[in-house]
């Protein structure tokens, strides 16, 4: 760590959202030169604590100062003036648009007769912190990872010598994510205050300098990364001691319930996206699948609920073949879909409506004439229980809770449903760890009442400590079956990146 002196400083910084107080008084200090990490579980306040510094939010009181002089900010211009820029989880490009045409949108007149200086200054910036962007390239073509380098550079390009990036990993490959450690480090090398808001301990471990836990609202600790370790942080955020082991319970028996049989999709686009995957599902048993963005987990998922057409294939559950029905009869049939796409809320809940609604809108077409709210009300109390959601209320709107607790919302209705066959993706994207065991222990109970279970993740080290086996995917193809127990990361991300292994039968 560079011995910088402190660059950012906020002090006693509260702000509540009617009866919520989102930050009570909270402390950061940030040096010159460091990658900051900032920990804490779902709803702890550190979106709000960065927004704050972003000029998103302005707080109900506290002063923050940057360089030394106490900055006040009204709106996000005002932090970019300062120095400051924020990475959001969802991207603000114009798709349309090339990569030098995002970062000139909005830097005032005249653009068109100074494009080529422009060009060359942005050059220099990647040169300078070693950022790879196809200037020329349509946003629309750009992969996750090149869109948020794109970001990034935006971002530098404003003057930014503080940068936020929220959960910036969470929709990047393995590669992706090592690219970005290394502009990081460059920034830092640059003199830059970079901090990094993650779930990801592993990686808080790898790349952070200093870190501090918030929890419920508060500042609890900042601590030097060499000097402390994955439990006392967890236990920090948490509260409490607490064991970070995941559970897994063996299989009870080898009764297959869902065959898929030569299933071929094509995207909108009419490119074949699956291509002949053959693989079985057993009652009690977690089938784990990994593979790199995009290599046809999504439509995978869509079809076997139902929500997207197969060109080819077989889907046999409990031996009835589901191909061509319609996600309603799925239901029927005992099979639920806990979906968590990138967009939490574009699958599977209606933002503007309360739990109790969301609730119904899986129960509806059980009822002949009308819809119970009671039972309704009731079950959104005991999923805010059983997954400590937290809410003002089982009739607060879901689009006012964080995306983890959303998410929590999202995975109890489904389980609720008492599935026979249950398919997640990311069920614990985005969730602090305390959240994911719970998750874990919930999929660990639903396989001890047989529920066969299809756990997409992006996780190598929970697939590997959750999932009987895991079927790896590249590019649409099955590249092998590994039994979980055997397996290593280092097999499974040479899977990933389409070396055929051998199947391992179980």
């Amino acid at each position: 760590m560079q011995n910088g002196s402190v660059y950012v400083s906020m002090r006693d910084i509260t702000k509540t959202f009617g009866n919520v107080v989102a930050t009570d008084r909270m402390n950061l200090d940030v040096l010159e030169g460091e990658i900051h990490a900032l920990l804490g579980e779902n709803g702890a306040g550190k979106s709000t604590l960065m927004n704050m510094l972003s000029g998103i939010y302005i707080p109900d009181s506290g002063h923050i100062y940057i360089g030394g002089k106490e900055v006040k900010f009204s709106s996000p211009r005002d932090a970019i003036n300062a120095g400051v820029g924020m990475i959001h989880q969802h991207f603000k490009l114009v798709e349309v648009l090339t990569a030098l045409e995002n970062i000139l949108l909005g830097q005032g007149k005249g653009l068109l007769l100074n494009k080529k200086k422009h060009y060359h200054d942005v050059r220099k910036i990647m040169e300078q912190f070693h950022l790879e962007v196809d200037l020329k390239k349509y946003v629309y073509d750009m992969s996750v990872g090149e869109k948020q380098n794109l970001e990034i550079l935006k971002t530098l390009y404003r003057g930014a010598r503080i940068l936020i990036l929220d959960e910036p990993t969470a929709v990047l490959t393995p590669q992706e994510t090592v690219k970005l450690f290394k502009i990081m480090r460059r920034m830092k090398e640059q003199g830059c205050s970079v901090i990094f808001i993650s779930h990801k301990m592993n990686e808080v471990m790898e790349i952070a300098d200093r870190i501090t836990v918030l929890r419920k609202g508060k500042t609890i600790a900042t601590l030097n990364k060499a000097e402390t370790n994955p439990k006392e942080l967890t236990e920090l955020m948490v509260g409490r001691p607490i064991d970070l082991s995941i559970n897994r319970i063996d299989r009870l028996t080898d009764k297959r319930v869902l065959k898929v049989r030569n299933l071929r999709v094509v995207n909108e686009e009419g490119v074949e996206v699956l291509k002949g995957l053959n693989f079985d599902i057993c009652a009690g048993e977690i089938l784990g699948v990994a593979g790199i963005a995009g290599s046809g987990q999504k439509e995978l998922c869509e079809a076997l609920a139902g929500l997207h057409p197969v060109k080819e294939g077989e889907i046999l559950f409990k031996g009835e073949n589901l191909v061509g029905k319609n996600p309603k009869e799925f239901i029927t049939r005992g099979i639920s879909m806990s979906f968590v796409p990138e967009d939490r809320l574009g699958m599977g809940l209606v933002a503007a409506m309360d739990m109790v609604d969301n609730i119904l809108l899986k129960q509806y077409h059980h009822h002949k004439m009308f819809v119970k709210r009671k039972p309704a009300a009731a079950k959104a109390e005991e999923i805010i229980k059983k997954l400590d959601v937290q809410t003002p209320g089982i009739h607060h709107p879901i689009k006012n809770l964080s995306g983890g607790n959303i998410q929590k919302v999202l995975l109890g209705r489904e389980l609720d449903s008492n599935p026979e066959l249950l398919i997640t993706a990311y069920p614990v994207r985005g969730l602090d760890i305390n959240t994911c065991l719970r998750i874990y222990d919930i999929l660990n109970e639903e396989k001890k009442k047989g529920v066969a279970i299809l756990y997409i993740g992006e996780d190598l080290d929970s697939l590997l400590g959750l999932c009987d086996r895991i079927m790896v995917i590249s590019n649409g193809e099955i590249t092998g079956i590994v039994d979980a127990r055997k397996a290593t990361k280092e097999q499974i991300g040479a899977m990933m990146l389409g070396k055929k292994e051998e199947e391992y039968a179980v």
